[in-house]
């Protein structure tokens, strides 16, 4: 799993059938040090993530794990919201 921030949603009023009903999220992943920098994905979203929330991605074949998604062309599903980060001291 990766970190990311959403940062906007799209909305697409073609795309392929079973991705009706699916909310689809740009997301930049947090994986470099400075804030804003990271590379921009499109992930599905099932779980409701808003706007600027950061949140867990899972990729590629695991993308596609969820139930009923097993036969669905996504490549990032958000999987959680990130309530807080626990840091050791």
């Amino acid at each position: 799993m990766i970190i990311g921030r959403v940062i906007n949603s799209i909305w697409s009023t073609r795309k392929d059938e079973s991705l009706v009903g699916v909310k689809l999220m740009i997301v930049q992943l947090l994986d470099t040090p400075v804030e804003g920098e990271g590379k921009i994905i499109v992930a599905a979203d099932l779980i409701g993530a808003g706007i600027g929330e950061r949140v867990l991605i899972t990729q590629g074949s695991s993308a596609r794990r969820m139930k009923g998604f097993e036969n669905v062309p996504v490549d990032a599903m958000i999987v959680g919201i990130i309530d807080e980060n626990q840091e050791k001291a």
